[in-house]
């Protein structure tokens, strides 16, 4: 049987603030990508693509205990 975890809080660590932040400038790339190989561009086309990539670096930061 494993032993428990010891008491205290989970902390997260630096890598996750980090791959947050990469994951979400890749997403912004993709997303500008796309949209430029669909010949959608403009500023609400980039407002969509930063709100997402910010979404996904939130999300992983958060997820990644």
């Amino acid at each position: 049987m494993a032993a428990p975890f010891p008491a205290g809080k989970i902390k997260r660590g630096r890598a996750s603030l980090i791959g947050g932040i990469v994951t979400g400038l890749c997403v912004l790339g993709l997303w500008m990508a796309g949209a430029a190989s669909l010949g959608v561009g403009g500023v609400g086309a980039t407002v969509l693509g930063v709100l997402a990539g910010a979404g996904v670096a939130v999300w992983v930061r958060v997820a990644d205990l």
